[in-house]
């Protein structure tokens, strides 16, 4: 297909393209989310622990959601990207629906792996697009618009899926012929999937844009040396992608946990904290990306060239008091009123810290090291972030009221961690914006 350079006259239909990436990736996390809000009847029916629920929310979709990043992140870096994320929306939504039909631990735990493949490759395509759409001094405000998919995804999952869980829960378990019985939960995995083919067909209206600052060619760049790039700077990428993975191992820990801790902890019904949790993500989590895409590209005008890791590392001590208290709190009102600080600063990372990656990382590496960014970040906080709670609970704790202490015990050693090295990296980053940008 036809690279099409896009002049500046063209912002409207870039952020066209920013507003198909969202949507796309909005519905992606409704399906990875939906599972949160059905811990007791999945744990009920396979017969397993809050471990084991653990790794199906986050080990199992994690493993290849990471493995597969670096090589479609290669593709990204070579070919149409338009057309990997078409591909990637079809794949994973089959495999969603596919998660409905699972009768045995085993048959979710694989179906939930092919999730992580399909999604793995929307974000770094996402990424390279949209960095060839628009300027520098743009770019943070525009990922982080897309980035918005993550917290309107999550919030509807914990919304709709609360509505779908109270309707279905109501409802006898179908028996289909030659399928045999569907429970309420396998339900529910059917109708978050199925929708994926008009999210795929929307995507295919994206034309694939010239690659700004890429060189004539088309050759590919040897992995060997993006794997050089990153370690001849390693002061740089070190603290600054393992900085938010510590953010990720905790707010990936809260967004499996936090409808079962509401019930848990306060005696909620599971489809009325997800509705609440719902619209506290949607509102505050949304709010909160935007605003850091905004607080970094601000900065960045002021003249600091470390804007982006100045602005999560400032975000990282703001986060610490609300996500430290929330679990602790006497009674629901309290902890969804924290909660809401919580996901405003927790997302306040998510647009920032890619935008900035852009901006320090070669055209012709943006891919590849954007998959790497999500291999690191999603190994540690979405394949353990989930697990940590669990195993905390099962193991430390030893006790299933006792989460609210499992989700404290999180915060209090992830984001301190986080914002550390955030600090320590300032210097650093500074040094590689001016090598790439002056």
């Amino acid at each position: 297909m036809k690279a099409v350079k896009h002049s500046a006259d063209s912002l409207l239909y870039a952020w066209y393209v920013v507003a198909v990436l969202m949507l796309a990736y909005t519905f992606s996390f409704v399906d990875r989310q939906i599972l949160s809000l059905m811990v007791g009847p999945i744990r009920r029916d396979l017969g397993i622990s809050d471990t084991g629920f653990s790794l199906l929310s986050g080990f199992s979709f994690a493993v290849f959601y990471t493995l597969m990043g670096i090589p479609l992140g290669r593709y990204a870096d070579n070919h149409s990207r338009r057309n990997l994320v078409v591909v990637g929306i079809l794949f994973w939504s089959l495999m969603t629906t596919l998660c409905g039909f699972a009768r045995q631990f085993w048959q979710l735990f694989i179906t939930r792996m092919g999730v992580g493949v399909g999604e793995a490759a929307l974000s770094p395509a996402a990424y390279s697009l949209i960095s060839d759409y628009f300027p520098k001094e743009k770019l943070g405000k525009a990922i982080s618009v897309y980035g918005t998919g993550i917290y309107l995804g999550a919030g509807m999952a914990f919304v709709v899926g609360g509505l779908v869980i109270e309707w279905l829960s109501n409802t006898p378990p179908l028996h289909i012929p030659l399928l045999g019985t569907l429970r309420a939960w396998q339900l529910a995995f059917i109708v978050v999937g199925l929708p994926g083919v008009l999210f795929a067909l929307l995507a295919l209206t994206i034309r694939e844009p010239s690659r700004q600052g890429a060189s004539s060619g088309q050759n590919s760049i040897p992995l060997r040396e993006v794997i050089q790039f990153v370690f001849s700077r390693w002061q740089t990428f070190v603290p600054y992608i393992l900085g938010i993975s510590f953010i990720s191992l905790f707010g990936y820990g809260v967004f499996a946990w936090f409808p079962e801790f509401i019930h848990r902890t306060y005696q909620w019904k599971i489809g009325d904290a997800g509705i609440v949790t719902g619209v506290i993500v949607l509102v505050f989590g949304s709010a909160g990306i935007i605003s850091g895409g905004i607080f970094a590209d601000t900065l960045m005008h002021r003249g600091y060239k470390d804007a982006h890791l100045r602005a999560v590392f400032i975000g990282a001590c703001c986060l610490v008091p609300f996500a430290i208290l929330f679990p602790l709190m006497p009674d629901a009102n309290w902890a969804f009123t924290l909660f809401a600080g919580v996901m405003f600063f927790t997302s306040f990372h998510y647009g920032i810290i890619p935008s900035g990656l852009q901006i320090v990382v070669p055209n012709r590496m943006r891919g590849q090291i954007s998959a790497l960014y999500l291999f690191v970040n999603n190994i540690i906080g979405l394949g353990f972030g989930p697990t940590l709670v669990g195993l905390l609970t099962d193991y430390l704790y030893q006790d299933d009221a006792s989460l609210y202490l499992s989700l404290a015990s999180t915060a209090f050693f992830t984001i301190p961690i986080a914002a550390a090295l955030y600090y320590f990296g300032l210097k650093p980053y500074r040094a590689c914006v001016e090598e790439q940008v002056g």
